[in-house]
């Protein structure tokens, strides 16, 4: 609330009520995904390690609701031990069995290789562990690309789907870095069909200033993008984060742009704000923060152990919403 909304609040009490956010319902945004996702064929899914209920149960729930073939990588005898304590129906995946959860990682990395599964999905296993194994040079599923994180967030009290890039992988990406950071969310939001994103490049400010050096590192981006370095979305930055998403913050700035105060993709300058930025969204806004890995041979789907089973279904809606359109562009010839 600015400061001109408590002044009418105290002359006019009903005007609180209408200055008040509009509350979406909870996962409405993800249960969007999750139907689009049901329209579309499964997809084989390697799952590393799923050896606590929740990340057994959500590769179960996905495949039960349509949406993805498991194939189970890990200790098979613990695995079995999780679905028959909670009541879990793995009969019908196929179950490759690995001593330990760095051995599954592997394992889940060379069966993507061999072309048996068309997305990664992340168990109960440390985001280390696996990441080891997706980025090892000679056996692993690293690109030209540089490999980032998306979290995909419902936040109630946010008109869209908002994205936060990279908040988990690169601690403190250079500007090459943060090209690729850029191009990995664009392609994911335009090619699972939510159309040209605006993007929002944060800083803590709104101007560029070389005492802030992510604040010319956003004005450089937006450059890359005027000159076709960066394609498919319509970059603005310097951004203060208030001004990013809410439109009387940039109209108080004076900012006038297609992206201020209605970004769907924020990107921010470091793994530490990011970090924040999601989990302040997640404990104080009540957000729900899906998340995925991009830049691989396939796209990852990178969940917290925290998460919850609906977060876990909006992973993979996602992710295979993501491979279906790359399977689509790699089999379109040019021309």
């Amino acid at each position: 609330m600015t400061v001109s909304d408590v002044s009418i609040a105290n002359d006019a009490p009903e005007a609180e009520a209408e200055a008040a956010p509009v509350v979406h319902p909870r996962h409405a945004k993800y249960e969007r995904l999750i139907a689009l996702a049901r329209e579309q064929q499964p997809i084989n899914t390697v799952v590393a390690h799923p050896c606590d209920e929740t990340s057994l149960r959500g590769a179960v729930e996905a495949a039960e609701a349509g949406i993805i073939v498991p194939i189970l990588v890990g200790p098979k005898a613990k695995i079995a031990a999780v679905a028959k304590a909670h009541g879990l129906n793995v009969s019908a995946f196929e179950l490759v069995d690995t001593p330990h959860s760095e051995a599954a990682a592997q394992k889940a990395v060379e069966l993507i290789r061999e072309g048996r599964g068309e997305l990664l999905m992340k168990g109960s296993l440390h985001t280390d562990e696996l990441m080891r194994a997706v980025a090892a040079t000679a056996t692993g599923l690293r690109t030209e690309r540089r490999i980032s994180h998306v979290f995909i967030m419902d936040v109630p009290t946010y008109p869209e789907t908002l994205f936060i890039t990279d908040a988990a992988i690169n601690i403190e990406p250079d500007l090459d870095a943060k090209r690729d950071i850029v191009q990995n969310v664009i392609d994911l939001y335009t090619q699972i069909g939510l159309g040209t994103p605006r993007v929002a490049l944060l800083s803590a400010v709104e101007t560029v200033t070389t005492k802030i050096p992510s604040t010319i590192e956003s004005a450089a981006l937006c450059k890359m993008a005027e000159r076709g370095q960066i394609t498919g979305g319509i970059l603005d930055g310097p951004l203060a984060f208030d001004n990013a998403i809410d439109p009387e913050a940039a109209k108080i700035k004076g900012i006038r742009s297609e992206v201020a105060g209605r970004a769907q993709i924020l990107v921010v300058p470091n793994l530490e704000a990011g970090n924040m930025l999601a989990k302040n969204l997640t404990f104080l806004a009540r957000a729900d923060a899906a998340g995925i890995v991009l830049g691989a041979r396939v796209p990852i789907i990178l969940t917290s152990r925290a998460d919850s089973v609906r977060t876990r279904m909006a992973s993979c809606a996602v992710a295979v919403l993501y491979a279906h359109a790359r399977r689509h562009t790699l089999t379109v010839a040019p021309g």
